[in-house]
């Protein structure tokens, strides 16, 4: 029997880390969601381990940043081993990331989808219905989506403003959508070991990745006494006692847990449209990462982070419809590069399989031995954004695009990460006090300005304007730089552009009479 349920704002398709954390934001936001979960408990199968300090802010902005610390393990960054386990190549990470947390942290997926399910339970703007078959997706650009599924008690339809689909490389959401895969050419078959033991483990407390054309491996300290292996497969099955072998204390009998053991094929694929009306894919849905860089959860809580807002602020805020289109055009472009460093660094470090293997190894141990190369190769994996209607970038070294750094700050006494400061919407932050055009500005976008100066910051975010020759800056909710008022100047660079997009409910204008007057347009000291 099927029965019509009331309609939603949103509707999220799996509960993995990407759909719980966008609807978490969204709540943040104001914004009421249902998620939809085959599985009704985590998912068992070994997958993430490995994060990085932006998806640590990101984890904050959903409220779980606290509770990801006490899981988390900062870690010293990327070692090249040759086939006799010697060290070819370090690239460090530090533990004081621009972000304001370790520039690479170790985890057990599964428990951060544990405390991220409990923040969902507790979220009176969020239910979660778990033990579920979704069964259909109807996008619909003129009105309401149509969403089914079924559960123990029968056929059930939901109305969505926006679906969200964050089901994964199997995506039934991809499919209704009519997004198909591009390949990107790269596909090998691996086998992930994650074992508990208490023996003393030859480890770096990094990641190990040992560059052997005839048995590549990944190797990293993910816990206390929790360790993965990750081994590509050679066509015969080993027993992990013998694969795991070289790390052990020699003739080692003592406890030895294989918590989980299965296999994976590492694929790099992109979809090649993200949206359909108001739905959307996220994470594995619309993007597959091989982890040679351990940026595949990364991209997904990403694309949660750049979608969430906007559709926020469509939804609950007066913003056009066209700021849905810049999530797709943002996010895109910059999943695809991660995709292709990935590639890049796989086919480097396991040798491939071809007949040019033997060559790479020697190109790569030889840059290696480059100074200065490996400090440039450890820098942040994730590049600034490229220019469109959110990002005013006049120049490719410019701050547009980037991501303004988070400092810990002192106001009235207390101590606190940016931030948390800061709030959820955007923010116009200066390097002196704030004129009146900008203070205008502000409210007409519901923003809040604020000096760089007298933060207790240190300094470290009056040096970052200094540095990017800019006398303010246009934050948006996910801490990317909007726009610039440079050095000198008196206005924003192409504040009409954006303004139109971001019309708000507090203006008193109708929308084209807001964009197209002087407040959004030419704000003057």
């Amino acid at each position: 029997m099927s029965r019509t349920e009331q309609q939603v704002p949103v509707v999220i398709i799996g509960a993995g880390p990407v759909g719980v954390t966008a609807a978490l934001l969204l709540a943040r936001h104001g914004v009421r969601t249902v998620v939809l979960e085959r599985h009704r408990d985590v998912y068992p199968l070994p997958r993430a381990v490995a994060t990085d300090d932006e998806v640590r802010r990101i984890l904050q902005a959903a409220g779980v940043g606290e509770e990801f610390a006490a899981i988390a393990r900062p870690a010293n960054g990327l070692r090249l081993l040759d086939a006799r386990h010697r060290v070819m190549a370090e690239f460090r990470r530090t533990e004081h990331g621009r972000h304001g947390y370790p520039q690479t942290s170790m985890f057990d997926q599964p428990e951060l989808e544990r405390l991220l399910r409990d923040a969902l339970a507790r979220n009176p703007r969020c239910a979660l219905r778990c033990g579920v078959e979704v069964t259909g997706v109807a996008p619909d650009t003129a009105g309401p989506v149509r969403v089914t599924y079924r559960d123990d008690d029968g056929e059930h339809e939901l109305w969505a403003e926006a679906v969200l689909g964050c089901d994964g490389a199997n995506s039934l959401t991809r499919d209704a959508i009519g997004a198909v895969w591009e390949d990107l050419r790269f596909e090998e078959r691996w086998t992930v070991v994650d074992v508990r033991t208490n023996a003393d483990v030859r480890c770096w407390e990094g990641v190990d990745q040992v560059c052997d054309p005839h048995r590549p491996a990944t190797f990293m300290r993910v816990g206390e006494d929790r360790y993965r292996w990750e081994f590509r497969l050679q066509g015969g099955d080993e027993p992990v006692r013998d694969l795991v072998a070289p790390w052990l204390p020699p003739s080692y009998d003592g406890d030895f847990e294989v918590v989980r053991e299965t296999q994976y094929t590492f694929r790099a694929r992109i979809a090649d449209r993200w949206r359909s009306g108001r739905v959307f894919l996220l994470g594995d849905a619309a993007h597959l990462t091989p982890p040679f860089i351990g940026q595949g959860l990364c991209a997904g809580l990403r694309d949660a982070h750049n979608l969430t807002w906007k559709l926020a602020r469509v939804l609950g805020q007066g913003g056009d419809e066209r700021l849905l289109d810049t999530y797709e055009n943002e996010r895109k472009p910059h999943a695809r590069h991660v995709i292709r460093l990935a590639v890049a660094m796989g086919w480097a470090m396991t040798g491939g399989q071809d007949s040019a293997a033997a060559l790479r190894r020697r190109l790569l141990a030889a840059a290696c031995r480059i100074p200065g190369l490996t400090q440039l190769a450890g820098r942040d994996l994730s590049p600034p954004l490229t220019a469109g209607p959110l990002v005013r970038r006049r120049n490719r070294r410019g701050l547009a695009g980037t991501h303004c750094p988070q400092p810990w700050t002192t106001t009235d006494g207390q101590r606190t990460r940016l931030d948390e400061l800061l709030g959820d919407s955007f923010t116009i932050l200066t390097a002196t006090e704030p004129w009146p055009a900008l203070n205008a500005l502000a409210h007409a976008l519901g923003a809040r300005t604020i000096s760089a100066t007298g933060l207790g910051d240190d300094g470290t975010l009056a040096a970052w304007l200094r540095g990017g020759r800019a006398d303010a800056v246009l934050l948006r909710p996910d801490r990317v730089v909007a726009d610039v008022v440079p050095a000198g100047g008196s206005d924003f660079t192409d504040t009409a552009t954006w303004a139109a997009l971001l019309h708000t409910t507090r203006s008193t204008l109708p929308l084209q009479q807001t964009a197209e007057k002087s407040l959004l347009r030419s704000a003057t000291r």
